[in-house]
């Protein structure tokens, strides 16, 4: 029987090359996973605690207007963090109405003007986003700046009545107004000694609505889809100017103003 040089030998060879090449492609797996995978799993991460700040907030909402319109005498609700912060703020944001109104004493049409009246939020932020409840809508906003209603606000536009929530968060004495991290939390909400009050209006035939918000845009575009309002924005200020004529017919304007004192635990 002839001898055999394993140096000579192109089995040998052969599984050196095969070696090279399985070994070369695990690492361009590894490189593709690295440089691809692991980004689109963050991504995949940060979305789905995104949708779960949403429908966090959706709850929320659902629970504060409870305690806004006197079905509960106080609310608690439970969030989830993911790393970022979430915030109660009392003065950052504000409405104003104005409305003509008809005086038939005098035959003649007035202005009357309901107050300035600063409206708080409860708001999450996280990765650039934010969601918030505020005036008894939820609202979000994104990196590009827009913002939109996760759930449309309270507002009541039916047969001649329109009634306006006017919702004025402030911080409970003692209580947290900010938290950042990870982890549970609880949003308590609950009605102050000033409870609710209700300004009635008669014989409307023009309402002019003003919104200061960091959520301004999504404000007008609600006013202008709901309400059928006419709106103009000032993107210096963040503030949506919706106005409405009730020519044809006039109607009855309410305007219902609660207190309401939050914290976080």
């Amino acid at each position: 029987m002839a001898r055999i040089n394993i140096l000579d030998s192109e089995n040998a060879v052969s599984e050196v090359v095969d070696v090279v090449l399985i070994l070369g492609i695990m690492l361009i797996a590894i490189t593709v996973i690295s440089v691809a995978g692991f980004p689109a799993l963050e991504n995949m991460q940060e979305s789905g605690h995104t949708e779960n700040i949403r429908q966090s907030f959706i709850v929320l909402g659902e629970n504060v207007n409870k305690v806004v319109f006197n079905d509960a005498p106080s609310q608690s609700v439970e969030l989830k963090m993911y790393g970022g912060g979430i915030w109660i703020t009392s003065s950052e944001s504000d409405i104003n109405v104005t409305m003509q109104t008809w005086n038939s004493t005098t035959s003649t049409p007035e202005t009357r003007n309901f107050p300035l009246q600063s409206i708080g939020e409860i708001r999450n932020e996280f990765e650039g986003r934010s969601i918030s409840y505020q005036n008894t809508g939820v609202w979000a906003k994104y990196e590009t700046g827009e913002s939109i209603a996760v759930k449309d606000p309270q507002f009541v536009n039916s047969d001649k009545l329109l009634v306006i929530p006017v919702v004025k968060i402030g911080i409970t004495p003692g209580g947290n107004d900010g938290l950042a991290g990870e982890g549970l939390i609880r949003v308590v909400a609950e009605q102050v000694e000033q409870g609710t009050t209700i300004y009635k209006y008669q014989n409307v035939s023009a309402v002019d609505i003003n919104v200061t918000s960091p959520y301004y845009d999504g404000w007008g575009n609600y006013l202008d889809e709901t309400l059928g309002m006419k709106v103009d924005f000032n993107h210096t200020i963040s503030t949506a100017y919706a106005q409405k004529n009730y020519t044809d017919e006039n109607i009855d304007v309410y305007i219902v103003v609660s207190q309401l004192g939050a914290s976080l635990e």
